[in-house]
């Protein structure tokens, strides 16, 4: 059950992309070998950036409001991939599911049960199987007939310099429950990675400085070591920062945090990802990284899903060729 290492050529599978951002998703399910045809997001600074790393279209497309799925099946998606807005229930938000982000995990599940994609992958942050939302999507899958698999999957065992927990939930139509939960567990790595494993002395320090949400915590970071989460928030070592007891280096003059595009690649976009920086505000960049998919962690799912495939078509091949031999020695 190795990961494979090359482009599926057995299959062709066409991909389409909800709530797509910048491009996380798509460009790892891309790299593993299969076809995005169109992605679709409502957040105009992502949209520009998408469009220009990406050769099919994205649609500006507020996936709240659209009240007729019906042209979502001209694309026939074999497999619809997305990561519905989090932030109600992120542990960096307020985690106030009134506030109306969380009804879009309910509008991706719709969106599943009228287009019927043979498979979907939803990712979504690790406290959304906590949440009040949680129920009411995996009601709506399962009375579609899909069978889940669901895991709590740490990017930085995935092959990304970044300690990143991300629920994802993987469907198939007709399929059984936690189908891919060996291929995930087998091709997790056994050490995570580091930002030296990845980037080697690149970034030109040892040492960084991550803004924490409150000063009880660490801000020290060593690339020796996974990065924490990549936020929307990247601020400089404040003056009146003196220190914590879990850093893992003292405050020196020459400390500084990653910059912007830094973070995009502990994130695992290529170098030649365009951000398109001159266009962009500094904020809008940070916080459409912050909230990207990393690349290496959804190439790391989209393989494991063509592993199974693959697997399974074997299989399959196998069975009905002993069927045939059966029927010629009946003969």
């Amino acid at each position: 059950m190795a990961l494979i290492n090359k482009q599926a050529q057995y299959t062709n599978l066409r991909i389409i992309d909800f709530f797509a951002g910048c491009g996380g998703l798509s460009l790892g399910f891309q790299n593993a070998g299969m076809t995005v045809v169109a992605a679709f997001d409502k957040w105009e600074p992502a949209i520009q950036v998408y469009k220009k790393n990406f050769s099919h279209e994205i649609y500006s497309c507020d996936l709240g409001n659209v009240e007729d799925y019906q042209f979502f099946l001209s694309f026939k998606p074999d497999v619809i991939i997305g990561g519905p807005p989090c932030q109600d229930f992120s542990s960096a938000g307020k985690r106030n599911e009134d506030l109306g982000r969380g009804d879009l995990s309910i509008t991706f599940a719709q969106m599943i049960a009228f287009v019927k994609p043979q498979w979907f992958v939803m990712e979504n942050v690790d406290r959304f199987q906590k949440s009040q939302k949680y129920n009411q999507v995996i009601k709506i899958f399962k009375n579609s007939g899909y069978g889940l698999t669901e895991n709590i999957i740490n990017a930085a065992f995935c092959g990304v310099p970044q300690s990143r927990k991300r629920y994802f939930c993987i469907g198939e139509l007709n399929g059984i429950d936690n189908a891919l939960i060996p291929y995930i567990n087998y091709n997790l790595s056994k050490e995570p990675t580091t930002i030296r494993h990845y980037l080697g002395n690149s970034l030109g320090v040892e040492y960084y400085y991550r803004h924490p949400r409150t000063y009880q915590r660490r801000a020290i970071f060593s690339i020796d070591e996974p990065s924490p989460t990549i936020r929307s928030v990247n601020r400089p070592v404040p003056k009146s920062y003196k220190g914590h007891p879990g850093d893992a280096a003292p405050v020196t003059p020459d400390l500084r945090p990653l910059t912007t595009i830094e973070r995009s690649y502990i994130q695992t976009f290529p170098s030649n990802f365009i951000f398109d920086e001159k266009k962009l505000s500094k904020t809008d960049l940070e916080q459409m990284i912050g909230n990207a998919v990393p690349v290496k962690l959804a190439e790391f799912v989209a393989r494991c899903l063509l592993q199974y495939l693959k697997d399974n078509n074997e299989s399959n091949m196998k069975q009905m060729q002993s069927t045939q031999l059966e029927l010629c020695l009946q003969v």
